[in-house]
């Protein structure tokens, strides 16, 4: 289901009981859009993310790791200016509504105790969290500033008076009423009674309208039936739905209308964790790259048009040896070529005599006109070699940049800094000014590690930085070195000499997942020991080669990787 006003209900509850009475200890803003407030409550720590993402926007707890920036935004440093050390009283919907608050108390510069009240609104592109000073209404700070020229309808800046969101006419249907059963007697159709509940009541996405509409559809109660399915966003199931299509969708109940296949969870956060945790990364990291992509693309785009180009010049280059066969022919017969001629019929001796029409220019001698035929051939034969060098340069440039492409696509945000060093390295990014402090106190990441089943240590590189340090620094030379075969993606190693089958498989199974072919039904794993792999003299970041590899076909299979992962 979407994260309409009943999913916003069902969370409020589930932050109610975590949350209030906490204690906020620390604030980050990781990300473009999102907020992290660490608050301590019940004896442990709650990462609660406020996100204003466009396309993901929500509430909730998260364990899923972030890494800060180097320096704190400034939204980030006034969040910490009101909130760091502030207590929640209350967290509480407005009639149903897309949009959560959270009553703060603190004290300000004077010691003086004052209400905040930080409100996540969850509308899509339209998200913002905002913080606001009850007493006098103004806002102090919001993540996305919205001046006149985007809403006319209010302004959503530092100093100016929150104005709530516009109002729906809609019925907030935890309020008592009986419109429900009007609207069953009058849209007998399920599909057209949901559309009209969605239309009534304030809050109801498409989907729970549809699994309330179903609802009032089966035999029984009315009344029952109505009270039965909101009482499951006071103590919700957290649910994942796997859909006909394959699909996934997550509910705060079984919603029994939508597929049979279902996961349960402890916790709505656990839940939106699970769902969100692939989509959020990428479009986390959509943002951090911001401009990767687009060089990177564009880059391949050129140099994928001048391969083209070379090898249709090479080609062209093909006719060489014609050239010097007329050559030879033209000054074996040289007496039978006159002056004035532009053309002429000889035996081709290299093809049983066979006739062969040889084009002469009018205004050379006959020696001259041999002569230029051995001109053109060795111009042709020193292109051949030039060509066929920048024809291997251009195509080691293509694979590189797909395999960055390919890096950036399965990148973790924190993945992105060392990407965009590399390429700036490289020379396809200009050199960003920085402050020598923070240059220097950048630590250089980690591959990610990994168990097979009986507990041996699987590395995993994720960029070109980590691939050369895992296989040529670290690893072991008796380790086994895993890559798919002729498709971008990590360096895979395993910390033994003597891997089982199993375990050979399971790896084999991380490299097809962290490659370009993660999607594909089955991928070749090349895999061989470390001793046998080099790189060569001036090769590219990542690049190396190898002899004397055994292949394994796998099927990529994300519950595997989850599986292998170490447990927090």
């Amino acid at each position: 289901m979407s994260f309409d006003g009943l999913f916003t209900h069902a969370m409020v509850t589930e932050l109610q009981h975590n949350l209030v009475s906490g204690r906020i200890s620390k604030i980050h803003q990781p990300y473009q859009n999102e907020l992290i407030m660490t608050v301590r409550a019940n004896g442990q720590n709650w990462p609660v993310l406020l996100s204003a993402d466009p396309t993901y926007p929500r509430v909730q707890v998260t364990q899923i790791p972030y890494v800060n920036p180097a320096v704190p935004t400034n939204f980030a440093m006034m969040m910490r200016k009101y909130l760091q050390g502030a207590i929640i009283t209350a967290i509480d919907q407005p009639a149903n509504d897309r949009v959560v608050h959270f009553t703060i108390t603190t004290r300000n510069e004077l010691g003086d105790a004052e209400t905040l009240t930080l409100i996540i609104e969850i509308m899509a592109r339209h998200s913002n969290v905002i913080l606001v000073d009850n007493q006098t209404g103004k806002i102090l700070d919001v993540i996305k500033h919205v001046g006149a020229d985007q809403n006319r309808y209010r302004l959503l800046l530092p100093g100016a008076t929150y104005i709530e969101p516009p109002k729906q006419d809609k019925l907030d249907p935890f309020t008592a009423n009986q419109d429900y059963q009007a609207l069953v007697q009058q849209f007998p159709n399920q599909t057209v009674l949901a559309q009209q509940l969605q239309q009534h009541y304030q809050g109801l996405g498409r989907d729970s309208a549809s699994q309330l509409a179903a609802d009032l559809h089966q035999p029984g109660d009315l009344a029952q039936h109505y009270q039965a399915f909101l009482a499951q966003f006071d103590h919700p199931q957290p649910t994942l739905i796997t859909l006909s299509n394959h699909k996934t969708m997550f509910a705060a109940g079984p919603f029994t209308d939508f597929g049979e296949q279902r996961r349960q969870f402890a916790s709505l956060s656990a839940l939106l964790d699970f769902y969100y945790q692939d989509a959020a990364q990428r479009e986390r990291v959509q943002q951090q790259a911001g401009n990767l992509v687009r060089v990177v693309k564009n880059d391949l785009k050129k140099n994928r048009n001048k391969l083209k180009k070379l090898q249709k010049t090479l080609a062209n280059t093909k006719q060489a040896d014609e050239l010097r066969l007329k050559g030879e022919i033209l000054t074996t017969y040289l007496h039978e070529v006159k002056r004035g001629m532009t053309e002429i019929m000889l035996p081709d001796y290299y093809h049983d005599n066979a006739p062969l029409k040889i084009q002469l220019s009018n205004q050379l001698s006959p020696s001259r006109n041999a002569q230029k035929y051995f001109s053109r051939y060795q111009k042709q034969k020193n292109a051949v070699i030039y060509v066929g060098e920048q024809i291997d340069l251009t195509q080691a440039e293509i694979d590189y940049l797909d395999n960055v492409q390919t890096q950036i696509e399965l990148a973790a945000p924190a993945d992105i800094a060392e990407i965009r060093e590399e390429l700036t390295q490289q020379g396809y990014l200009k050199q960003r000014k920085t402050k020598k402090k923070h240059r220097a106190s950048r630590k250089p990441s980690q591959p990610q590690q990994f168990f097979a089943s009986d507990g041996t240590e699987i590395s995993v590189g994720k960029n070109n930085r980590q691939n050369d340090q895992l296989t040529l620094k670290t690893a072991r030379k008796t380790d086994i070195w895993l890559h798919t075969q002729k498709i971008p993606g990590s360096h895979v190693i395993i910390h033994s000499a003597d891997p089982s089958e199993q375990t050979l498989t399971e790896a084999a199974n991380l490299a097809a997942y962290f490659s370009k072919a993660r999607d594909s039904a089955t991928v070749p794993v090349d895999y061989v020991q470390v001793k046998r792999i080099r790189k060569p003299n001036g090769a590219k970041p990542g690049f190396v080669i190898y002899e004397g590899q055994k292949t394994l076909y796998v099927s990529p299979d994300a519950n595997l990787v989850d599986r292998l992962m170490p447990k927090k």
